[in-house]
C-alpha cells in the first residue's frame, strides 16, 4: 500500500516525506453543461487541494461510492433511458492509484429510471441503488474484479403518492438496509441477505415521517444506535433511535436545518447529511440558503443541538464530504461550479474556510480514497 501511495505522490510532483497519507478526492457531476464526468483531486494533510482533473468521462455521475478495498469506484448514471429500456445504470471503475484516473470496467442496469444514490454493503460484494424516477431500489453483485453483474434484487415502492426512492444504506451489522423514499414520506427497512444479495421486507417494514417532509438521505451513527434522516422538502432533520437487533426506527426529535429566523422558501431544499467519523457532530447542507448546518450530537441520547450555520462560499451546495481523518469538509457548490474546503475543529465541530477553492463544473458528489 505504501508503494502504491508513493507512486501517486510522484505523479503529483510531491515529495514522499511530505505527502505520505495523501487522499484522493473524486467529484461526481451533472454532465448537461460543461462537465464531462468524474473529476479527481488530491487533498494533503495541510488541507491543500490540487486542481481537479478529469478522471473519466461518463454521463451524469451524480452520486459516488468507494469500494471498501479502495480499488474501485462506483457511480450512478442518472438517466431515464438505457439502450431503449426505461432504466438508468450504475458504472464500475478501477482506481489507478498512481494517477487517480479511473478505468471503466462495465455498467449494469439499475432496474429503474433516474438512479440518484448508491452504496456498498459491508463486504463489498453488493452495490445497492436507489432509483428516484422509478421509485425502486435494487442490489447489484460486485465481482472480484470490481465489475457489476445483473441485479439480484429489485423492489418497487408503492403507496398512495408517487414513490421516489432517494437513498439506501446497510447498517453496521450488514443485516438491514434503510431506504428513504421522498415521495412516500417513509424510510423503508429491508432484511438484507449478504450471501445472496436479496432484500426482504422487515417487520415493521417502514417508519413514516411528517406528510410532505420528503426524506432524502439517512446517516447512521458510528455507534449503530442512532440514525438521522434529512428531510429535503421540510428542511428538517429527524433523529431516530435505531434498534439494531430488529431493524426498527423510533423517532426521537425533529429540528430545522435552517436558522430560527429563516422560513422555508420555494427555492430551498435540504441536500446531504453526514455524521462526523468521531460521532460527536452532524452536518447538513441547505440549498438556496447556501449553508452547512452544524449540530452537536448527544452521544447518550442521540439528540441534536444546533451549533452554527456556515456559508458554503458558493451557490446550491448539494453533496459534501468529510475526509477520512475528520479534519476537513469539502462542500460542492453545484451552481457556482466550485469546491470549497473547510477545516473541522476537532473539539467543537465548527467549520472554518481554509481559503482553498477549486473549480469543478456542476459538482454534486464528493468521495474520498485515502492511501
Amino acid at each position: 500500500m505504501r508503494q502504491r501511495c508513493l507512486r501517486f505522490v510522484a505523479a503529483l510532483g510531491l515529495t514522499s516525506s511530505s505527502a505520505y497519507g495523501q487522499t484522493l478526492v473524486y467529484f461526481g457531476t451533472y454532465t448537461d453543461g460543461k462537465s464531462k464526468g468524474i473529476y479527481v483531486s488530491s487533498l494533503d494533510t495541510s488541507g491543500r487541494l490540487t486542481e481537479p482533473e478529469l478522471a473519466v468521462e461518463t454521463v451524469n455521475p451524480s452520486f459516488l461510492a468507494i469500494h471498501p478495498t479502495g480499488r474501485f469506484l462506483y457511480a450512478v448514471n442518472e438517466i431515464v433511458d438505457l439502450e431503449g429500456e426505461a432504466t438508468g445504470s450504475a458504472s464500475a471503475f478501477a482506481i489507478e492509484s498512481a494517477s487517480g484516473r479511473l478505468r471503466f470496467l462495465n455498467r449494469s442496469s439499475s432496474r429503474g429510471p433516474g438512479p440518484c444514490y448508491l452504496s456498498l454493503d459491508r463486504t463489498g460484494r453488493h452495490l445497492l441503488v436507489a432509483n428516484y424516477n422509478g421509485g425502486s431500489v435494487a442490489v447489484l453483485p460486485v465481482g472480484r474484479d470490481g465489475a457489476l453483474g445483473p441485479a439480484t434484487a429489485s423492489v418497487q415502492h408503492r403507496g398512495s403518492d408517487a414513490p421516489h426512492a432517494h437513498s439506501i444504506d446497510v447498517d453496521a451489522a450488514n443485516r438491514f438496509a434503510l431506504a428513504a423514499d421522498l415521495g412516500l414520506d417513509r424510510v423503508f427497512v429491508y432484511r438484507f441477505d449478504p450471501l445472496r444479495g436479496v432484500l426482504a421486507a422487515n417487520d415493521p417494514s417502514f417508519v413514516s415521517l411528517e406528510p410532505g417532509a420528503g426524506p432524502r438521505h439517512v446517516a447512521l451513527h458510528p455507534s449503530g444506535r442512532f440514525a438521522y434522516v434529512l428531510n429535503e422538502l421540510s428542511m428538517t432533520l429527524t433523529a431516530m433511535l435505531y434498534h439494531a437487533d430488529r431493524g426498527a426506527l423510533t423517532a426521537l426529535q425533529t429540528v430545522s436545518s435552517l436558522p430560527d429566523s429563516v422560513a422555508v422558501a420555494d427555492d430551498y431544499d435540504g441536500a446531504e447529511v453526514l455524521v462526523h467519523p468521531g460521532g460527536r457532530f452532524l452536518y447538513a447542507s441547505n440549498r438556496g440558503h447556501d449553508t452547512i448546518a452544524v449540530f452537536a450530537i448527544d452521544e447518550s441520547k442521540g439528540t441534536l443541538r444546533l451549533l452554527e450555520h456556515v456559508s458554503t462560499g458558493g451557490k446550491t451546495p448539494r453533496g459534501f464530504g468529510i475526509d477520512p481523518t475528520g479534519a476537513y469538509l469539502l462542500a460542492a457548490n453545484q451552481d457556482s461550479h466550485s469546491i470549497v474546503v473547510f477545516r473541522v475543529d476537532p473539539g467543537t465541530g465548527r467549520l472554518t474556510p481554509t481559503g482553498q477553492t477549486v473549480e469543478v463544473p456542476s459538482p454534486v458528489a464528493v468521495a474520498f480514497v485515502r492511501y
